[in-house]
């Protein structure tokens, strides 16, 4: 594999091809060899079935509830670019260029299968885009997630023609002048070229792409940080045993725990409830004062996280087939001549994904808040000062604040867990009765994966404030090794003080920290 490559065959896309391409803008996009013959088949077929004046719907005739009506030759081009103008109606603000470039990359894949009807010069419009960076305005507000994304893929179809707004050379800007910088001509769309742009899923497959990548990133740090919860208070090794997991074997549950126990394996500070047993005095009832059973945030890592690492190795996969699949309307099948008239452009399997995804990444969060709560509440850690506080406790308050933050990040991303595919309302005259809302559940889904971040961002500095209370002995390589590492960006806290820049380096900080490689445990 070319790293500076991302080849596009209509087959192969992988969700990690579209996070490297988003990331690296030195990463182009190429067009296989075989797909070239796929693309004019498809498209010699529709010109065929012009010339024989056959109806085809959306080529020569009106669209959804209009769709009896019969355009002729002279109106056919005006037609797609009357449906790309018609639906660019999106409203407010700008959708992220990196997940606009995300659905560039999963349309023109599409495209590239051969099913859609569409010109060699089209293919290379839209793929020059990609490669110039040459980025569309797509407002958030506008897909139903049925008959595809029309709304937001219609602004970048109108980027195409020339007319709307992109982002070029790190400036908003008309289209019509960025093409003119690039030296490019506006595309002016042929019979069925419209609507192939704007019939799919791509809008909500590339966002779905770039967050399965990010709640990878996620699960890493939450096994990393349970890790190390459980070395600041001595917690259990039988917890993470294997043989206790093999009873239960889910997938998930045996990999996090298998990754924990070569976290902690270099660890001097797990305890063997050996020691525990042998400290009772088997003659009478006796107090003491370890915990023989912690609370579940500790003792029930792999349990909470096993299922969150099942759901993300689905919706993985769910995604990676719909990148990679036909999601047009009619489809295009020149090879058995016919034309397919149903329904693969409903979202409804990256909608119900991108809710599967979303609940859990906030289980993920209300875990990791509940861990925080559990180190800065002294009367139930009873080890630890109250909210860390490392100086003058009520004089200082140490990180009292950052709890506020935590508590209300998760309370917001609760308030996002009702699954967004079931808001189904009708539209289009009734026609869409029962649309799947996939563009504004991935969308919300991004939301959570942002507070996510913010909630494990305040456990890294609650987890480090623990080691600079108990000393810096015993811990794990792998604790070490980010504990100093924050800790060049994120000093200890003592005096009050703002940290807010400081808190946003530490999150910058997570998001980039060395993979654990969870998906090679599959």
């Amino acid at each position: 594999m070319n790293p500076q490559k991302v080849t596009v065959d209509g087959e192969s896309l992988k969700v990690d091809d579209v996070r490297r391409l988003v990331d690296n803008p030195d990463v182009s996009v190429e067009i296989s060899d075989r797909a070239w013959k796929k693309i004019r088949r498809s498209k010699n077929f529709v010109d065929q079935q012009l010339r024989l004046n056959n109806i085809v719907y959306g080529v020569n005739t009106g669209f959804g509830p209009m769709a009896s009506h019969i355009i002729s030759p002279e109106g056919r081009v005006l037609l797609q670019e009357n449906l790309i103008r018609s639906h660019a109606v999106g409203i407010g603000e700008p959708i992220p260029s990196a997940y606009v470039l995300a659905a560039m990359l999963v349309r023109l894949n599409t495209l590239v299968k051969g099913y859609s009807g569409v010109s060699d010069i089209l293919i290379k419009q839209l793929q020059f885009f990609i490669n110039q960076r040459i980025i569309p305005i797509v407002p958030e507000h506008g897909a139903v997630g049925t008959s595809g994304d029309l709304v937001q893929l219609a602004h970048i179809a109108l980027a195409l023609m020339g007319e709307g707004e992109v982002i070029y050379r790190g400036r908003r800007q008309s289209a019509a002048k960025a093409l003119r910088a690039a030296k490019i001509p506006p595309y002016r769309l042929e019979p069925r070229e419209g609507l192939a742009l704007i019939n799919g899923t791509a809008v909500m497959s590339g966002i779905g792409a770039l967050l399965c990548t990010e709640a990878e990133r996620l699960l890493e740090a939450a096994i990393r940080l349970g890790a190390w919860s459980l070395e600041l208070v001595h917690g259990f090794s039988d917890s993470l045993a294997e043989n206790l997991h093999r009873l239960r074997p889910h997938p998930g549950q045996m990999k996090v725990a298998e990754v924990m126990r070569e976290l902690l394996a270099s660890s001097k500070r797990l305890w063997d409830r050996e020691e525990l047993i042998n400290k009772t005095n088997k003659e009478e009832v006796q107090l003491i004062e370890e915990d023989v059973q912690q609370v579940y945030s500790l003792r029930c890592i792999a349990q909470i996280l096993g299922p969150i690492l099942d759901t993300w190795e689905a919706v993985s996969r769910t995604v990676e087939i719909e990148m990679n699949s036909v999601t047009d309307n009619p489809i295009v099948d020149a090879e058995k001549k016919q034309f397919w008239h149903g329904g693969n452009f409903h979202g409804d399997y990256v909608a119900s994904a991108m809710d599967r995804l979303k609940a859990a990444i906030i289980k993920l969060t209300m875990l990791s808040e509940r861990r925080i709560n559990f180190f800065l509440n002294h009367n139930v850690n009873r080890i630890f000062p109250p909210f860390m506080n490392l100086e003058k406790p009520g004089l200082s308050l140490g990180l009292q604040g950052l709890q506020f933050v935590a508590t209300s990040t998760t309370a917001q991303s609760q308030s996002y867990a009702f699954p967004h595919h079931l808001h189904s309302i009708p539209t289009n005259g009734d026609n869409q009765d029962v649309v799947s809302m996939g563009t504004d559940a991935a969308l919300l889904t991004s939301k959570v994966v942002e507070n996510a971040y913010v909630v494990l961002t305040i456990e890294v500095a609650t987890l480090a404030q623990g080691v600079d209370f108990l000393g810096n002995k015993g811990f794990a390589t792998s604790t070490q090794k980010v504990y100093q590492a924050m800790r060049k960006i994120f000093p200890v806290v003592k005096e009050d003080k703002a940290i807010s820049k400081e808190l946003t380096q530490l999150t910058a900080f997570i998001k980039q920290s060395p993979s654990l490689d969870i998906k090679n445990l599959r």
